[in-house]
């Protein structure tokens, strides 16, 4: 018992001094928890407790070292949590969120890992639920966020101007082309105006067809009322796949309380003319700077069969119509 006492002991006093020398390092994260309506169609779920609706739920680290020069060293570990269940998130995996290393400098930012890919960042930015709430634009438009095993380099920005591109092999044994992924990104911010076109180019398991999406967004301030509107082109020969999305929607900041609104079109353009729309509209109130209580509700118009349902920030949803309320706390 004593020996036990003493390797605790030695490991705690270790690990406070690593923690002491660590100045730059962040824990942060969120709790997000809802109560979520689902109806329309035979397998909505009806009420339910999710985790994540506003934003997904998440405990993370990361840090910077300064490593002279104006070069600097950095890492972000996210985990996803269900707060609902206690459960891991996405997938079960550790750090399914986020976990990547990287170096920035003068060149840049360049980054070892796995994170949001391009075009999810182009996304987010002009959605105005910010990919959450169950106005989400992934409930009809592109819901493949994450890219692993990437390389990620973004340039300085110049002149409001800024690049990103994204490398990730498929690592898929006597196929180089198999699952491998590539990307493509420029922003542009000046004053009350942001675009931002991105691209994304996935193969297929076998190396042999490709998965092309192109996304053309902005957002325009004025005072208190920003408008976004966006347009996307998805293409997979291999799922005959070949839709158009558009995305109208604005936000309105009034005090502790803001106000969203955005309309989604997804027209098909394959043989099974399965078209599509969304009508969203949200409301969210300030606590304070970091705990807010949001309200949601959304409604998606199927044809000829088309299977979207609505989600939200972290659920893919059960019915066509979808309301939720809750609170969110960042620490």
């Amino acid at each position: 018992m004593k020996t036990s006492h003493c390797i605790l002991m030695s490991t705690l006093v270790l690990a406070a001094g690593g923690a002491g020398a660590q100045t730059n390092i962040t824990v942060y994260g969120s709790m997000d928890l809802g109560i979520v309506h689902e109806s329309g169609g035979p397998k909505a779920a009806g009420w339910t407790v999710q985790s994540g609706v506003e934003a997904g739920s998440r405990l993370g680290f990361k840090g910077t070292e300064n490593l002279g020069g104006g070069l600097q060293a950095l890492f972000v570990l996210e985990s996803g949590i269900a707060g609902d269940t206690g459960g891991s998130r996405p997938g079960g995996l550790a750090f399914g969120r986020q976990s990547l290393v990287g170096l920035s400098g003068g060149f840049g930012t360049i980054k070892l890992g796995r994170q949001f890919n391009l075009l999810t960042y182009a996304l987010m930015d002009v959605d105005p639920f910010g990919g959450g709430h169950e106005g989400a634009y992934s409930n009809i438009m592109f819901s493949d966020f994450r890219t692993s095993n990437g390389v990620y380099y973004t340039t300085p920005t110049m002149q409001g101007f800024k690049a990103s591109l994204t490398y990730a092999p498929g690592e898929t044994p006597g196929n180089s082309k198999a699952k491998r992924e590539t990307g493509l990104a420029l922003e542009y911010q000046r004053g009350p105006l942001f675009a931002v076109f991105a691209h994304r180019n996935l193969e297929d398991a076998t190396g042999s067809s490709r998965n092309k999406v192109s996304f053309a967004g902005a957002t325009y301030q004025v005072g208190a009322f920003k408008g976004a509107l966006g347009y996307a082109v998805n293409k997979d020969p291999a799922m005959a796949m070949d839709s158009r999305d558009l995305i109208v929607g604005a936000t309105c900041e009034h005090g502790p309380s803001t106000y969203l609104v955005s309309w989604i079109q997804h027209k098909d353009r394959s043989i099974l003319d399965q078209d599509a729309n969304q009508a969203a509209i949200g409301y969210t109130f300030a606590l304070s700077k970091r705990t807010d209580l949001y309200s949601s509700y959304s409604r998606i118009n199927n044809k000829n069969g088309a299977p979207f349902t609505v989600g939200n920030a972290i659920e893919v949803g059960s019915g066509k119509r979808g309301f939720a309320a809750g609170i969110n706390h960042k620490f």
